[in-house]
């Protein structure tokens, strides 16, 4: 098991995890902050001033003025609005690594777009390499082929 263990680690699979999770825990701290202070600000100024992180609802129905008083006497609370600010943050991260991935798959498309490397058989529609002079599925002669499908 150590040996497995020894060979896990010497692969890099264990680094890469690990630089993802410094990663995403960092990429975590900026959404938090871009949605706390940016992005919910403006969502209050358009729903008149409600902060989401404090709708709550007491469970014993005692009335607090705000969350932190409700949390501070001990009362049993559902916080909804934090509930709220937490499907914000997902939906913020989960467009960016949306246009992260869309992005490198685009990149990948103009790579793989940017060489042809196969011409094909006008005889047998056989994908053949650009160097080949013959059709290794039918034996056309493919340098004629392609004489006459210039003219």
């Amino acid at each position: 098991m150590f040996k497995e263990f020894k060979d896990f680690i010497e692969r890099g699979n264990a680094m890469d995890m690990a630089v993802a999770f410094i990663m995403g825990a960092a990429f975590t701290a900026i959404v938090s902050s871009l949605v706390d202070d940016l992005i919910m600000p403006i969502i209050s100024l358009v729903t008149k001033g409600i902060d989401f992180s404090q709708l709550f609802v007491t469970l014993d129905g005692s009335k607090y003025a705000t969350l932190a008083d409700a949390q501070e006497a001990g009362a049993a609370v559902f916080a909804y609005g934090n509930f709220i600010n937490a499907i914000i943050q997902f939906l913020i991260v989960a467009f960016v690594v949306f246009m992260i991935v869309r992005s490198l798959n685009s990149l990948k498309k103009e790579e793989e777009e940017a060489a042809p490397t196969t011409k094909e058989c006008n005889f047998c529609l056989s994908e053949v390499p650009l160097e080949a002079t013959r059709c290794p599925y039918c034996t056309s002669e493919l340098e004629l082929v392609l004489e006459e499908s210039q003219e």
